[in-house]
């Protein structure tokens, strides 16, 4: 899996909930301690906590065997944390396809142009 799938769906869910933040638009939604808003917050830091894996991504090539299962299985995790997010706008014009694939079609997608270019 590369870092890149996790900074398109965190753009693509980002672009959806940062509009909902903007004061400009006269909205206290995320500013204010009403439950609407406190979900805002807690879904915000839930992208922002699942799209952090840039520094598991890099250890992987180096780590043990034991310990690369166990990153692969966080990172999937973290993965399949914001494509339930990213779903949930999945008739939005800017949903692609690559936000619907499981981490292993994605890791399948991303080894077949580099095992033909052997």
């Amino acid at each position: 899996m590369d870092v890149q799938h996790f900074e398109r769906i965190t753009a693509f869910i980002e672009a959806r909930l940062t509009p909902l933040f903007d004061e400009a638009t006269g909205s206290e939604r995320g500013f204010a301690m009403d439950d609407t808003s406190r979900a805002l917050r807690a879904l915000r830091n839930a992208v922002l906590e699942a799209s952090a894996v840039k520094g598991l991504i890099d250890k992987r090539a180096t780590a043990e065997p034991a310990l690369r299962r166990v990153i692969d299985q966080s990172v999937e995790h973290h993965w399949d944390v914001l494509r339930g997010i990213a779903r949930q706008w999945e008739d939005h014009g800017d949903f692609v396809r690559e936000f619907k694939r499981h981490a292993w079609e994605l890791d399948a997608a991303f080894a077949a142009p580099a095992a033909t270019e052997g």
